[in-house]
């Protein structure tokens, strides 16, 4: 019994740190929690969780208790509560430090979550059972669709938006936040909502943090049955989608790129070796999370 509870214990305190770490890539703009659920392992269990939750949720607003307790039966809330609890603690801190990191050392923390995603293309990719001529099409068609995504200018920050428009940024960044290679936080950006929505979570504006809340609820739980029968149904034709993603996206984590986002070429006296460096470090630490994901009994993850 001493040694169940250790082990539950662990596995709890090990969700949480994987809430850490997709609420701070949540934050970065290119950077997914959806790659970090895969990284370590838990993703398809986690699109699973989010369809029972929002299930739950639909049927007490339609008052149908007993279908709600069957929802909630089948939640796996170990990995639910705790997850939800390193996330939102990420977002809270993320919120003021990862923008400092951007802002003080660009290229070099560019360079860190370019090697994390380019190190993690892998995973998906690893579980294509039939690697045929219409998954790679598949694979190229979505790197386009991201490379092309990621090239879009930033929109100008919106000061004072609407709250139509608040609830409908919120539903379209969390369905980017659940897949391995589009960012949230990025179409947030070129929505012209991210710094607004930073400035609020900074400042405790109650009233857009709930409505944001509430778009990001609505959004995810719908997204999250469309993708549970994807990987369901098309798991290799889904997983195909997913490295395209992964592979276009990492344009917008190239740290040297114009205003309006035209890529170039780094410039003198920009700290290329130092980046190259640091995607090297980002690279070599997913390659060792995702082995000790591995060796910890975690069959959904295999080593890039």
């Amino acid at each position: 019994m001493g040694l169940r509870r250790g082990h539950n214990i662990r596995e709890s305190l090990t969700h949480v740190v994987q809430g850490l770490l997709m609420g701070a890539a949540d934050i970065v703009p290119g950077v997914s929690g959806g790659t970090i659920a895969f990284i370590v392992g838990i993703y398809p269990r986690l699109i699973t969780a989010i369809g029972h939750g929002f299930a739950m949720l639909t049927s007490l607003a339609k008052g149908r208790p007993g279908e709600m307790r069957r929802h909630g039966a089948l939640l796996e809330w170990g990995l639910v509560i705790p997850l939800a609890a390193g996330i939102g603690a990420a977002l809270l801190v993320g919120a003021k430090v990862i923008p400092i990191l951007l802002e003080t050392w660009p290229h070099q923390t560019l360079g860190v979550f370019l090697g994390l995603v380019a190190g993690s293309v892998g995973i998906p990719w690893k579980r294509i059972e039939r690697k045929n001529m219409a998954v790679l099409c598949m694979v190229v068609a979505t790197c386009g669709a991201a490379f092309l995504l990621t090239g879009i200018p930033a929109s100008g920050d919106a000061p004072a938006p609407s709250g139509i428009r608040v609830f409908a940024s919120a539903a379209t960044a969390i369905c980017a936040m659940i897949l391995p290679g589009v960012s949230g936080a990025f179409l947030l950006k070129t929505m012209g909502m991210y710094e607004v929505t930073l400035h609020a979570l900074n400042n405790g504006n109650l009233g857009y943090i709930a409505l944001f809340a509430g778009g990001a609820i609505t959004g995810l739980g719908l997204f999250s049955r469309l993708l549970n029968h994807l990987l369901k149904r098309y798991a290799d034709l889904t997983m195909a989608a997913l490295v395209g993603l992964m592979i276009g996206a990492l344009r917008a984590l190239w740290p040297w790129q114009t205003a309006e986002r035209a890529l170039r070429m780094p410039g003198e006296g920009e700290p290329f070796w130092m980046v190259v460096l640091m995607a090297a470090a980002g690279f070599a630490f997913i390659a060792v999370m995702a082995r000790q994901v591995k060796r910890m009994g975690h069959p959904e993850t295999d080593s890039p």
